[in-house]
């Protein structure tokens, strides 16, 4: 792991995004609340928090983390047959949060894949990607839209 501990400790945030594309009767299963195990929402929620707890884990050389906030929104879109997931997190410390904000959305959307794959095993996870980070020496900084 890198030495971060000569690091000055800062609010430190990340946010990051991804989807999930199925097919409109998966969708409408998840959007009712029909899928046979249960609240896919609620569920795929926690799991992209405890992700988020767990990062240093899953990832072998990162950091672990106290986390202050973890926040994660699911948004159903009927347009694009998708589900799109976006998760933030918050620290005080000395390195950054951008693993941990990227974990929950792919475990978030993992999730979602798990618990529909008995009715639809096309769905295809994507567009993963981290949107905006600040703190640190880096500062702020925003990704590409």
């Amino acid at each position: 792991m890198v030495d971060v501990g000569a690091k000055p400790e800062t609010h430190r945030t990340a946010r990051a995004r991804g989807s999930i594309r199925m097919q409109a009767a998966t969708l409408a299963l998840i959007a009712d609340g029909q899928a046979s195990k249960g609240d896919v929402i609620g569920i795929a929620r926690i799991a992209a928090i405890q992700a988020a707890k767990r990062t240093a884990e899953l990832i072998p050389l990162a950091h672990p983390l106290p986390l202050t906030r973890v926040s994660v929104e699911f948004e159903l879109d009927a347009a694009a047959l998708a589900v799109h997931c976006i998760a933030q997190a918050e620290t005080l410390g000395r390195t950054g949060v951008e693993m941990e904000a990227l974990a929950a959305v792919q475990i978030g959307l993992l999730t979602v894949y798990d618990m529909c794959k008995s009715v639809d095993r096309g769905m295809v996870m994507g567009d993963i990607r981290l949107l905006e980070k600040s703190g640190g020496k880096s500062g702020h900084w925003v990704g590409p839209a």
